[in-house]
């Protein structure tokens, strides 16, 4: 016999990450009554702490880093109400820095000069590179990056276009667009002169899925690098759970309801409209207004709505929607805080890039991509106690080490000592490859270790589905499966082709990052169904007198 449907609620968000909270929260405060199902006895996603190695060591288990949170719309509406939940962020003004073989080092701190200085003093040449792409993100930020709060396409996306013709000149504005458009090689080769210098924002590439030669890989490290370079490095106090967990406190406060252990087996339809849940249990939960899965489109549809039938169209998206290499997490518990090679503040930096070289990213990056582990893959070293201090009861330290890029399926070893093809039995011989590494550079690093705990590809994608593959970053951010076609073409806000369904999360606008972005436009588009699309018109005009401008400005158009 079916369960009677649960008719309590007006929406329920699938998926309590941060994106799923968000929507969530804009939905309770705007008198839509929601719930929140999370298959995880605990909430968070990819924004979650934990005592991985000792009792008392808190460590990020995904994402650290919470700068986009922090300079987010929604901390800006909720900072107040978040900070009464016990929200609360440690910063520092030593953002990154990379090492390199020979001992030297490049390292940005939030002090402008002092980073300039850093930069003359290795070349002259790469600090003025270095000051005239800084010059050109704060142009940038006038610009294109106010795109990455709005819904792609929308009347505030075309007004945020309008507005910066108007104000500027579009010369400035193909500048911008030439910058996201390059790849981290192209970047590092037109404002660099020496190898290091270039490797300092193809690091920040491969956080995404952005190997060297990736056009429009430039966009992120550029944002990236003096975003940093600005506002330091920010992680929640005492770890990332306190984000969803301030989130949670303030949707309850504001009348939603959070489940954990509730798995949803599929979205419930009717015709052609979503109008609620079934979880493992049996349960069916009512949605009178929407579904919002954050999720990817291969949980969302494939798992969810297999019993649904899509337009062949939207089914040849979903089946074609690409997702990245595959990621590894590595947490140690120290005694202390390593001695890097180089200069003697190394330690008290957020992140240490270790590529070394532009050339050796190429490396991991293809080979990742052929199914090889890498020989040498590029390693980012958080050191969270550095930054957070309140993250060990003791003298302890931690250390956050994301191992990019890894294939998610193994067809063999590009250095030809690890003969594991399935992740189970590779993980720790990969761990110790990495650990080999970091050694060159840290030498004391391995007698430090307390103790370490290792996710694979495999390990990520069986905490979180969404993770597919070990994909960190939830399906590839290449032009081609980003912006206005993210996740597919003509679905890039968030409604979905069944009625009433949304979808939100990293696989959508804007893409990974703690931002809550996605959550945000999506409760804005349920509230107003006609969100976004209002003064198009006249917009829609303004653009099109500049773009004849544009197109008499542009020889190759003639």
């Amino acid at each position: 016999m079916t369960a009677q449907f649960d008719t309590r609620y007006d929406a329920v968000v699938i998926g309590a990450g941060h994106n799923g909270l968000t929507c969530a929260l804009y939905l309770a405060t705007n008198g839509i009554q929601p719930l929140v199902v999370e298959r995880n006895a605990t909430i968070g996603g990819a924004v979650r702490s934990a005592e991985l190695t000792e009792p008392g060591f808190i460590h990020d288990v995904y994402s650290t880093n919470q700068n986009l949170f922090l300079q987010s719309s929604v901390y800006d509406d909720y900072g107040d109400e978040l900070a009464a939940h016990g929200l609360e962020f440690s910063t520092t003004e030593k953002p990154f820095c990379n090492v390199f073989p020979d001992g030297s080092a490049l390292r940005i701190y939030s002090d402008t000069d002092r980073t300039n200085e850093e930069l003359r003093n290795h070349s002259v040449a790469d600090a003025e590179g270095w000051q005239e792409l800084h010059d050109q993100f704060g142009h940038f930020q006038r610009t294109l990056l106010p795109l990455y709060e709005v819904s792609l396409p929308s009347a505030s996306a075309v007004r945020a276009m309008a507005t910066a013709l108007h104000n500027t000149s579009i010369d400035k504005i193909l500048a911008d667009i030439r910058i996201v458009l390059s790849s981290t090689r192209e970047l590092g080769t037109e404002y660099f002169e020496t190898p290091e210098a270039r490797a300092l924002m193809a690091c920040w590439g491969m956080h995404l899925d952005f190997g060297p030669d990736v056009s429009g890989g430039g966009m992120f490290p550029f944002v990236e690098s003096f975003s940093d370079l600005e506002a330091g490095v920010s992680v929640a106090t005492g770890g990332a759970s306190s984000i969803v967990e301030a989130l949670a406190g303030v949707l309850r406060d504001a009348g939603g309801e959070v489940w954990t252990n509730a798995e949803v087996t599929q979205v419930v339809t009717d015709d052609d409209r979503a109008i609620g849940v079934e979880l493992a249990s049996g349960d069916r939960i009512g949605a009178r207004t929407a579904v919002i899965g954050n999720l990817t489109p291969t949980v969302l549809f494939d798992d969810l709505l297999s019993h649904h039938s899509l337009p062949n169209r939207f089914e040849a998206y979903v089946d074609g929607y690409e997702y990245g290499p595959g990621t590894m997490m590595i947490h140690l518990a120290l005694d202390d805080l390593p001695e890097w090679n180089g200069p003697d503040d190394i330690d008290e930096f957020a992140y240490v890039h270790i590529a070394p070289y532009v050339e050796d990213l190429a490396e991991t990056y293809t080979d990742s991509l052929n199914g090889l582990i890498p020989k040498s893959p590029f390693l980012v070293v958080g050191q969270t106690t550095a930054v957070d201090p309140s993250r060990t009861p003791d003298t302890g330290e931690i250390l956050w080490i994301q191992v990019r890029t890894l294939p998610s399926t193994i067809e063999g070893d590009a250095a030809h000592e690890i003969e594991a093809t399935n992740w189970d039995d590779a993980k720790t011989p990969v761990a110790d490859r990495v650990i080999d590494k970091l050694e060159a550079y840290a030498p004391d690093v391995r007698e430090l270790v307390r103790e370490r705990a290792v996710l694979s590809p495999v390990d990520l994608e069986r905490n979180n589905p969404n993770l597919h593959g070990g994909d960190s970053v939830t399906g590839s951010h290449h032009l081609r499966q980003n912006f206005l076609w993210r996740p597919f073409p003509g679905w890039s806000t968030y409604r979905m082709p069944v009625e009433n369904l949304y979808m939100i999360g990293a696989a959508t606008w804007p893409g990974a990052g703690n931002n809550a972005t996605s959550g945000q436009l999506a409760a804005q588009r349920i509230l107003n169904p006609g969100f976004g699309t209002k003064s198009l018109v006249a917009t829609e005009k303004y653009i099109k007198q500049k773009a004849t401008a544009v197109r008499n400005k542009l020889h190759f158009f003639y």
